[in-house]
């Protein structure tokens, strides 16, 4: 792709890393913002600095959070018994739009991938059983809301086996979602009746 101007391509360069993107959707938006006004391009680079120099993750549940806890942790409308593992933050949004669970929750930060060089160690998993440890007498269930994938499976099979003898009731969401399927493209009433519908970790 020959690129008129040095600083069009590095640009493109740059936005092409972005998931999903590809050079030919980088340049329409390139040269999108190079047609916008100055001010509206300064204030999209502005935001994503801020957040890169500013965005936090809740020392409870691990969550993207603008403090040190996360709006969720600290509500006192949460059902503070129900614990959810799930993936990642943009689990937590797809589980929050169905409007079907009031209970807390807690991001791994990714699933055990062994080919991609992830183990348990490099996952909040230890954090969790912690948690759980500290909080004995306030929790009573842990739902594992991990994507039903290969790698999925794996994560939930090594929380069981870290959690089990533990005094909670340890639950996996129904499967409505598909399998193999990731949570953020599930519809919000197929995620909801999973939630809804859980049942025991076998």
């Amino acid at each position: 792709m020959d690129f008129p101007s040095k600083l069009i391509e590095e640009a493109v360069n740059q936005v092409s890393k972005l998931p999903g993107i590809g050079k030919k959707t980088a340049l329409r938006l390139v040269l999108h913002l190079v047609k916008e006004k100055p001010e509206s391009t300064f204030a999209l680079t502005e935001a994503l600095a801020s957040l890169r120099a500013n965005i936090k993750f809740c020392t409870k549940c691990h969550n993207i959070s603008d403090a040190g806890t996360c709006s969720i942790c600290q509500s006192h409308r949460r059902d503070r018994s129900i614990i959810c593992v799930v993936e990642d933050t943009k689990d937590v949004m797809a589980i929050e739009n169905t409007a079907q669970y009031n209970g807390l929750y807690h991001v791994l930060g990714g699933v055990i991938s062994p080919i991609n060089g992830i183990g348990p160690s490099e996952l909040k998993i230890e954090s969790l059983v912690t948690r759980i440890t500290q909080n004995a007498e306030e929790t009573k269930e842990v739902i594992l809301a991990l994507s039903p994938t290969m790698e999925g499976d794996t994560t939930s099979f090594y929380i069981h086996k870290k959690i089990k003898e533990l005094p909670v009731k340890i639950s996996v969401i129904s499967r409505g979602v598909p399998i193999g399927g990731d949570l953020e493209y599930a519809d919000e009433i197929t995620l909801g009746r999973s939630i809804s519908g859980r049942t025991l970790f076998s």
